[in-house]
């Protein structure tokens, strides 16, 4: 008997046989060091895109002895160990990547990272954790016991980010591009986990200037469309969620919004909204063109970066010069999480949107191919629309893109877009509608009532969109009306229609932000979006594939 059942090629020469799975994990723990190298390089051998074999190996209690081996001092044994984990942890099985888990896998790959000082074994180190990464149950697991390790021994000194830099010095250049790729698939991954994950991610010393150190790097190279971007501004727009309610002394931050005005008496609303009564005001003139950043004393380091006027250059740029879905998508959902909630520093990046030439590169990603890229951008663009000039922009260049976009009407070929896209473009046109005629106007003149009318006919199938596009209606189809139904603004924090659990009823929470999705081949950030698979585990994804196979190893008779 023999393996050649469940691996590719014929029969070994006459003279050799080939080992069967138990002799193979028996002889991980031989007492020769050559013979558990050779051992764990079959290993890595016959689970490379085996998940037949990969079963078994968990079955026959292989795994905790791979793991064992990680601590061994020779090379040749933790490398071939670390190979086989990695073969082992990809793949559709998620049950092989708890394995590893429950033997404490993820603390021995960590303590194998801290001794690693070549590129070829980090590189499997970091895949492996990169693959265990995509599991929801190892997230904290990783973020607790390897987040400061990747940091430390990888993503700080490997990016050519220093932390004071010698101004005779030259600059630094990132090193080993696939072990950095790698560890930002694995941080962005569990970046997704909960508000404690993205809060030490954040807090993490170093981290997001190196990230940001990275992709700027990578910009000023015009390599604007590698997976080491993708990963890294993926981990940022993760990072950049909830950002104004999570990070430390948010409430000094916090502006307070426009206070409603009651619809009856002297002060009732005119067909574009209420007139503005006497309430407390965000601290800004609606109608100025420039709101600039506060002066700072010390440059900006950490966190604080992440909502910067570094960070916003750097999506504009992505955004203008990218060509990767998956990096526009990012891009462009970051900005939305930045402009959501009332907070100083949302006022600042909207103004600086439109100061930097930003909001034509968003409204030009709505005639995108990539529907999560149009999602995206119509989200940013709702949130962006808070800013009086703003909107008056957006309501003028973007009120056409968003209305072709919604279904109906005669363009060939008519766009098939999932009713979570279309409710998100709904709720976009209505914010941007309120209160400006010439939009309302223009969503006239682009045949937007007719699609409006025609949604709202289409029955409970589509309840979401009749009752999003009811409410548009209800601002625009007579202009000359007399009044405007109030009510219809109703914002959350997460992309619509997954509404926050304790603030369906909240006509007055805080602006939307861009849900996080799980890693994969079209669905690459991270939270809870169930019609998509939830792991990493799909062939080219760069960093996510298996070693090349090692030489078999053959047993004489």
């Amino acid at each position: 008997a023999s393996l050649d059942s469940l691996r590719k090629g014929g029969p070994a020469p006459g003279s050799w046989r080939q080992p069967e799975l138990p002799e193979v994990i028996a002889m991980l723990s031989f007492r020769l060091d050559a013979v558990k190298s050779n051992a764990a390089a079959y290993l890595q051998h016959l689970c490379y895109r085996n998940d037949k074999v990969k079963t078994e190996v968990r079955k026959l209690k292989g795994i905790p002895v791979l793991v064992g081996l990680l601590d061994h001092p020779k090379k040749e044994v933790h490398y071939g160990a670390c190979g086989a984990l990695k073969n082992i942890s990809f793949g559709k099985d998620q049950d092989n990547k708890i394995a590893i888990k429950n033997c404490d896998g993820v603390p021995a790959l960590v303590r194998l990272l801290r001794k690693a000082h070549d590129m070829d074994l980090t590189e499997v180190i970091t895949g492996t954790l990169w693959n265990l990464s995509s599991h929801d149950s190892i997230k904290m697991a990783i973020v607790d016991n390897a987040l400061h390790a990747l940091t430390d021994e990888v993503v700080i000194p490997r990016s050519g980010w220093e932390r004071e830099p010698n101004e005779d010095s030259k600059p630094r250049h990132i090193e080993w591009e696939s072990v950095l790729t790698n560890t930002a698939g694995c941080l962005r991954n569990v970046s997704s986990e909960r508000s404690e994950a993205r809060r030490k991610l954040r807090e993490c010393d170093g981290l997001v200037d190196a990230l940001i150190y990275i992709i700027q790097a990578e910009i000023g190279q015009k390599d604007l469309d590698s997976k080491l971007v993708e990963n890294c501004v993926c981990l940022l727009r993760n990072l950049s969620y909830q950002v104004h309610r999570e990070i430390p002394h948010a409430e000094r931050y916090q502006e307070t919004p426009l206070v409603p005005t009651n619809n009856t008496g002297p002060h009732a609303a005119s067909c574009f909204g209420a007139k503005k009564g006497k309430g407390k005001k965000l601290p800004e003139d609606p109608g100025a063109d420039t709101v600039d950043f506060p002066k700072r004393a010390t440059p900006a380091k950490g966190y604080e970066l992440l909502f910067q006027p570094e960070v916003v250059r750097i999506y504009i740029s992505l955004l203008k010069e990218s060509k990767t879905p998956a990096i526009l998508e990012a891009s462009a959902g970051a900005i939305q999480n930045l402009c959501a909630g009332s907070w100083t520093y949302g006022r600042y990046i909207r103004s600086a949107l439109r100061q930097e030439k930003g909001l034509s590169a968003i409204a030009d990603l709505l005639a995108n191919d990539s529907e999560r890229v149009v999602k995206a951008a119509s989200g940013a663009l709702r949130n962006l629309a808070v800013d009086a000039r703003n909107k008056e922009l957006i309501g003028k260049h973007a009120i056409p893109s968003l209305v072709k976009n919604l279904p109906g009407g005669q363009q060939t070929p008519a766009k098939n877009l999932s009713e979570d896209t279309v409710v998100s473009i709904l709720n976009t046109i209505n914010e941007v509608i309120a209160e400006n005629l010439e939009a309302a106007k223009k969503l006239r003149e682009t045949q937007g009532i007719e699609k409006l009318v025609l949604i709202n006919k289409t029955g409970a199938a589509w309840l979401g969109l009749v009752v999003t596009s009811s409410h548009c209606l209800v601002l625009q189809v007579n202009l000359n009306s007399a009044s405007r139904t109030q009510g219809g603004n109703s914002f959350d924090d997460s992309t619509l229609p997954l509404i926050d659990r304790n603030q369906k009823t909240d006509k007055k929470s805080s602006r939307e932000e861009i849900q996080m999705s799980n890693m994969g081949p079209d669905n690459y950030s991270t939270l809870n979006e169930m019609e998509h698979s939830r792991t990493l585990d799909r062939p080219g994804d760069l960093g996510d594939t298996e070693p090349v196979k090692a030489a078999p190893l053959m047993q004489k008779i």
